[in-house]
């Protein structure tokens, strides 16, 4: 296990915008490319971004398939329009751990967070299915980083957070 520090927090319901989309893990531009719309969408909503974006992939397969979506959180819900839709982070404990260094890298530091909350004696929200797909209650890969203002994404700061089973 590399060296993290995760920690396990309680978060209350977040409202967000999103984009949602099935995508392989080697087609995941698709979605990643769409950040910079939403932020932009999110702010003439007058909305105001409430944090950093993020992923929320409700399911994982990476042999297949994952249903993921591009999230920003907001102050406030705007009406949702096009593909663009509104809902809230559901509330609950999360085990978080932050992490600098390029995003192809955060395959092993998941694995690593997954690793620690199993020697704690945590469990997940979620479920596996016969064949290998996870469905997640809320798994969060946020971006703290500004590409614009650090543009080397080795030097990029980033949070995992997955939502613990009650």
């Amino acid at each position: 296990m590399s060296e993290i520090a995760p920690v396990v927090v309680e978060h209350g319901e977040r409202p967000y915008a999103y984009i949602r989309a099935s995508v392989r893990m080697d087609g995941f531009a698709v979605i990643a490319d769409r950040l910079g719309e939403l932020i932009g969408w999110v702010i003439g909503q007058g909305a105001g971004p409430a944090g950093a974006p993020f992923f929320r992939f409700n399911t994982v397969d990476l042999a297949g398939e994952s249903d993921v979506e591009a999230g920003v959180p907001v102050i406030s819900l705007p009406e949702p329009e096009g593909d663009i839709r509104v809902g809230v982070l559901p509330r609950g404990r999360y085990a978080t751990v932050r992490f600098t260094g390029h995003p192809d890298h955060l395959f092993g530091v998941a694995a690593d967070l997954r690793a620690w909350a199993e020697g704690q004696g945590l469990s997940w929200d979620m479920i596996r299915s016969e064949d290998g797909v996870e469905r997640w209650g809320c798994r969060i890969e946020s971006y703290l980083t500004d590409p614009r203002v650090e543009p080397d994404p080795h030097q990029w700061e980033m949070e995992l957070a997955f939502r613990l089973a009650d």
